[in-house]
Parts: C-alpha cells; structure tokens; sequence
C-alpha cells in the first residue's frame, strides 16, 4: 500500500465482485460522466491492488505467420498479404534467452504466442519444455496457441503454464463480422478447458474495429458474467496493419477508450486490467488517464508479437512523471509444489483487500 492510504474494507471491497451485470447496468456506467465513471473505477481500483503498483509483462512472438484463421486485424493470417515473414517455432533456448533478458529488465511474467489455429502435439511437447525453463527462471508464464482441447489444456497446466490467453475479441453479436474461421463458442470452449484445467485465464478484446458501443459493453458484460472473472483481462486498442481488413477503420475516439477500461475495472476489480496494444499510438496523456481509471498493466518491450510497443526508455520516463513503480510479485508455486487444492481457483479466492504482491491476477 502506498503511503498510508487503505486498501479499503474487506465488505467493500467483496460487495464489488458480482457475476450478474446486465448488459443495461454496463451500458449505464459508460455513459456516466467522465470523471464520475473515472472516479468510481479509482475507487474500485484502491480497495483491490496498490493504486500506483504497475505489472510489467513481455510478450514474445515464439512462432510468426502462416496462421490459417482469417482474424481481419491479424498480420499474421495466411490471408493477407501484409509483407509479414513466417518465422518457424523457435528454439527452446532462444526463448529461454529471450527471458532471462525480460526478468533482467524487471519483467515478473512472460507471455509466449504462437500462431497457430491449434498446436499440434509435437508442437507442444517443445512448448512444454518452454514453459518449464521459464518457469525455472521464477517467472509467471502466459501462452497464446489457439484453440485447446481439454487434454491440451491439462498438459499446459502440467508443464507449469500459470495463465492461458484467449481473448473474445468483441461481442457475440460482431464476432462474425472480424471473423468466420472459429466461431464465439469454439473460444468459450476453450476458456473452459482452460479453467477446468486449473490454468488461469488472460481474456479480453480488442476496441476501435468499427464496432457499435453496445458491442463494447456486450464485450465486457460476457467477461464479467463468467463463474470466475479472467485473472487478467486485456484492453486492446486496434493496431491498423496495411493488407488487412481492418486497414482504413475510423480510430476509436481516446476518451472512449478510456471509458472501456475503466468500465473494465469496475466489472472485474479483482482482475489485472492490461493496457495492451495500440500504446503507440496513444499519447502519455491517454495513457495517464488509463493508469487513473484502473488499468494495472502493461507489456514491456519494443515489440508486441508483430507490432510495435513503446520502447522501455519511453515506459520507464513516462512512469517516472506518473509516480508509478513496477509490481514486484514472486511467481506462483509449481503445479507439483501447489497441491490439487489450489488448482482451479478463481480470481476472487483471497484476492480482495490483500496488496498486489500477493495476488492472484494476471
């Protein structure tokens, strides 16, 4: 906690967590004035994390390319043609490297994505041995493969996965005009095997695709009806990439985006809110407000899988001016270390009013 001030009361702060938002309750909290709905989301953010407390991620892209699925913002469909090179599945000790760089630079967790529809099995044996040498380093891990099966997702576990990220994009409703290659629930699927597995969830969505405001709250109102919030829900804001679909798209207005994450924060205050892609084309002012209306998360690093991410110098100046300071978090016990009584848990299992050192979130 951070010079004195409270993390609030334990009844509070639980009277915050609920499952049961409307679509009409979500819709309401948008159109709240600015500062009220800022005001309310800081509220919220205090009686669950550190207010000035940052998690520090790095993303690496361990396989480029060659992706089957038509996503229409994605680079890397096989689709488009955006000049993107296909890059084959790295090498476990390039990766291995690629942390211990992340952890030397104060990264806590390491994100590893590959393009893949769904991983086959011998590709997963390699990601496997990945995880658990980065695992060994005493960082978090976070993989993006695709779609998984229920044993796909037992394995992940095994091997040390902490978080599996798969994100909804948008709304049901405008899911099919982004993309026809998976449908809506071959991704609630997945998110079921990956909860039932006992890995914790990383899901969010991306904003600013030409999609309706009802879409964004529809969005966030699906995450915050699930039995259990997303330990880590990432806001994407949309990085337009020439040769795909979504080139040419009106940018989202950044006062809206902010509403998003802030709404976000409200609905699941228990979760890490990321402030994901798109950072570069925000301004520091943009990104400040995000900071004030909940968001407690950030990637580290000069590249986002196939886009470009603010360089570190940029991130460590502009935390500087704000006061704020990277969350120090020692990375969770080993599946074997655990015990069959902590796997499965949800984000709220002993993660209100208790600092952020200590939580569960991703």
């Amino acid at each position: 906690m951070d010079g004195g001030e409270s993390m609030g009361d334990k009844h509070e702060a639980a009277a915050d967590l609920r499952h049961d938002w409307t679509v009409d309750e979500v819709e309401a909290l948008f159109a709240l004035p600015f500062n009220d709905l800022l005001f309310r989301a800081q509220a919220v953010h205090r009686r669950h994390f550190p207010p000035n407390e940052v998690q520090i991620s790095t993303l690496l892209s361990i396989k480029t390319g060659a992706c089957p699925e038509d996503c229409s913002y994605c680079p890397q469909s096989v689709r488009y043609d955006t000049g993107l090179e296909r890059e084959a599945l790295m090498e476990v000790e390039a990766v291995v490297d690629a942390a211990r760089r992340a952890r030397a630079r104060g990264a806590t967790r390491f994100c590893m994505g590959a393009a893949y529809r769904s991983p086959k099995a011998k590709q997963l044996e390699v990601i496997k041995a990945m995880i658990r040498e980065v695992r060994g380093l005493g960082l978090e891990t976070c993989a993006t493969l695709g779609m998984l099966d229920e044993q796909q997702a037992r394995e992940l576990r095994e091997a040390g996965l902490d978080y599996y990220n798969h994100n909804l994009d948008t709304s049901e409703d405008f899911y099919g005009e982004i993309i026809t290659t998976r449908t809506y629930q071959d991704r609630l699927d997945t998110l079921g095997h990956v909860r039932d597995a006992g890995l914790k969830v990383c899901c969010g969505g991306i904003v600013g695709m030409g999609e309706e405001p009802v879409d964004r709250a529809r969005l966030l109102q699906t995450l915050a009806t699930m039995s259990a919030h997303p330990e880590s829900v990432p806001v994407n804001l949309l990085v337009q990439v020439p040769g795909t679909p979504l080139d040419g798209t009106e940018p989202l207005d950044p006062i809206e985006f902010v509403r998003t994450i802030a709404v976000a924060r409200i609905l699941m205050p228990a979760s890490h809110v990321r402030l994901s892609a798109g950072r570069t084309d925000m301004s520091e002012s943009t990104q400040a407000l995000c900071f004030m209306a909940g968001a407690n998360s950030i990637f580290y690093g000069e590249r986002l899988l196939t886009t470009d991410n603010p360089e570190e110098d940029g991130d460590r100046a502009l935390f500087a001016k704000l006061g704020l300071r990277p969350e120090a978090k020692p990375a969770a016990p080993l599946p074997s270390e655990a015990g069959s009584a902590t796997a499965g848990q949800g984000p709220e299992d002993g993660a209100t009013a208790v600092p952020a050192s200590r939580h569960a979130g991703a």
